[in-house]
């Protein structure tokens, strides 16, 4: 059994006719299940060793769904970056993979999903013949009566989710826009499901990106162009292209360069850089452009504007609701970073750090005109802000909620570099967790706040309570410890972070001290217990701060706090990097939280 096929389209075909759905770039992948699960490529390869984190997932959930075998679905193994984007590269790296212990540490890091759009085969039974709203409705059931996803959540750790089906494809492709998804697929309500069959009944219709390139070569031999742009003064290549050329425009080409280029094998001419063209792509891998076809000659533009920062802005355009004035206003001059480099960041790390931003009371530091310079703490917005823009009225206060990438991106152009978040949501008065911060009297005693983190860790595995770890984004580190919802008040939390702050003063009363006067302090670190309470706030995870450089708040690996880590490793730039190489760390924190041990802990304190 090979998936059915989708057509290319240029335009969302209309009507009552038609469903949508989200593409995610992934593995097109039939889930066959019988006594055990098995996960089969497009061309029948079997890809459960590379896919451990999904047969897992089926071998956990196989009591509920054991009636309802064999049973094959049709879907995408996916890496969500957010609900509507899949990254290619960690997937497509996943299926390169066959050193067992190689998977299991890339699981860790970059866990992915089965997303599953039809039903084929229920309780053994096929279901090819019956129209797509059926199967439809058939897998909504199964999912419902199993207590699966019904809609894609990337933070979901339930490896199985059913997609989401649209009515409506403006609303879904302004998503996919903002988001920068691969595309969307439009279905017939009444297409059957045909194997191997590429018919107009399932379309897919791209989110092109067009990127600016220099042409440099021409290579006789296939007709292929090479087009490059410029990094630190070099020309790097970062594409080949024929498709999306015209006859007429590829024997213009090949004629320029053959007449004006200089020969450098019997196949290959090279040219000066002058000539600049608009190559429409789905992505970059890190090495060239993803599906790239000719789009257009640019001659409005001169070869040196073809920079690789001009492709980053290209490959992750602007969502239009957001207005961005003086993109090129230096905000860290040290760094050389301008507004539009920090709305790119932001772009980059919103799947991170929406997640600790939606609905809290947020705080910003604004620096209107860079750093440094003037800034001002905001929490109460004027009644002027953008109908796109949730707020909440809590007493005195028109709070904005940063719950999506535009709200984010808006405050980002209001030069809002640091979030500060309270350690409870809006819908309740009890943390959500609790936050050690651990304050060194400078940079240069940062040591102390890792011999601080270190010891707190001995005491967390001790009482069983998982713990995370970031850098403060300034000159120390917190940790932190997920709390169930709505269970623990600020008083019970007291009765805990009091005690290992105290306990670790006894232990080494010349490093650390609960004193609150700085003046008091004498050069010792500094424990800030009486900072968790409500109406506090604690800077948030990934938030840049206001200094110098523009030291990023950076949630860590437990394996790296040791005395090589400095604050000054973690500039916008290296945090972009390092999300790439090692994901999020702060990623599952919610994980388990409701079988978290502090309860124990507590009774054994208090004396109960």
């Amino acid at each position: 059994m090979k998936p059915m096929l989708l057509t290319d389209a240029t335009e969302i075909p209309v009507g009552k006719d038609w469903l949508y759905e989200p593409k995610y770039d992934g593995f097109r992948c039939i889930l066959e299940w019988e006594s055990e699960p098995i996960l089969k490529s497009r061309n029948g390869k079997i890809l459960n060793l590379m896919f451990p984190e999904i047969i897992n997932y089926c071998h956990e959930i196989y009591e509920q769904i054991q009636s309802y075998l064999p049973l094959t679905l049709d879907g995408e193994l996916v890496h969500l970056t957010n609900n509507f984007n899949s990254n290619f590269s960690v997937v497509q790296l996943r299926g390169r993979m066959r050193n067992e212990d190689v998977i299991q540490n890339h699981v860790q890091r970059f866990p992915c999903h089965y997303v599953a759009f039809d039903l084929l085969v229920k309780k053994g039974e096929g279901q090819f013949g019956l129209s797509l709203t059926k199967r439809k409705q058939q897998l909504k059931n199964l999912f419902q009566k199993l207590n699966l996803p019904l809609s894609i959540n990337y933070e979901n750790v339930q490896r199985l989710q059913a997609i989401d089906v649209y009515m409506d494809n403006e609303s879904l492709w302004n998503q996919i826009v903002v988001n920068n998804g691969e595309g969307l697929i439009a279905k017939r309500k009444n297409s059957t499901w045909i194997s191997e069959k590429r018919t107009g009944n399932w379309l897919k219709i791209k989110n092109w990106k067009f990127v600016s390139v220099i042409l440099t070569k021409f290579d006789k031999s296939n007709n292929f162009f090479h087009g490059a742009v410029y990094l630190n003064e070099e020309l790097v290549e970062i594409v080949t292209f024929l498709h999306g050329l015209k006859e007429e425009e590829l024997k213009t080409l090949a004629t320029l360069f053959q007449s004006n280029g200089k020969k450098v094998n019997k196949n290959i001419w090279e040219i000066e850089p002058s000539i600049c063209v608009d190559i429409a792509c789905i992505d970059f891998d890190g090495k060239s452009l993803r599906e790239p076809r000719f789009h257009r000659f640019s001659f409005e533009k001169e070869p040196h504007e073809c920079q690789w920062q001009q492709m980053q802005r290209q490959l992750f355009p602007l969502p239009e609701k957001v207005t961005i004035t003086h993109p090129d206003k230096p905000i860290w001059p040290a760094n050389g970073l301008q507004k539009d480099d920090y709305l790119f960041y932001l772009q980059n790390i919103s799947s991170f750090i929406l997640p600790f931003l939606s609905d809290r009371q947020l705080t910003v530091i604004r620096y209107p005109h860079g750093v440094p310079g003037e800034s001002f703490y905001q929490k109460n917005f004027p009644d002027n802000v953008p109908n796109f823009i949730k707020t909440e009225q809590i007493e005195d206060n028109r709070y904005v909620m940063c719950n999506d990438l535009e709200s984010l991106l808006w405050l980002g152009n209001q030069l809002a570099l640091e979030f500060h978040i309270p350690f409870q949501p809006i819908y309740t008065t009890k943390p959500t967790e609790i936050v050690f911060d651990l304050d060194p009297p400078s940079v240069h005693e940062f040591s102390l706040a890792v011999e601080a983190a270190l010891r707190m860790k001995a005491i967390f595995d001790h009482f069983e309570l998982p713990s995370f770890i970031k850098t403060s984004g300034g000159k120390g580190l917190q940790i932190y410890i997920p709390l169930p919802l709505n269970k623990y008040s600020y008083d019970d939390t007291r009765v805990f972070t009091k005690f290992v702050c105290d306990f670790l003063c006894e232990q080494e009363p010349k490093w650390f001290t609960t004193e609150r006067l700085k003046k008091n302090r004498y050069n010792k670190l500094y424990l800030d217990y009486v900072q968790h309470h409500e109406g506090k706030t604690i800077i948030a995870p990934y938030s840049t701060r206001g200094n110098e450089y523009g030291f990023v708040a950076t949630p860590l690996i437990w394996e790296e706090v040791c005395d090589s880590l400095k604050p000054d490793l973690f500039s916008i730039h290296s945090v972009l990097e390092r999300i790439k190489k090692i994901g999020n760390p702060f990623r599952d924190i919610r994980q388990g939280v409701e079988e978290q041990k502090l309860e124990n802990v507590l009774q054994q304190l208090k004396g109960d």
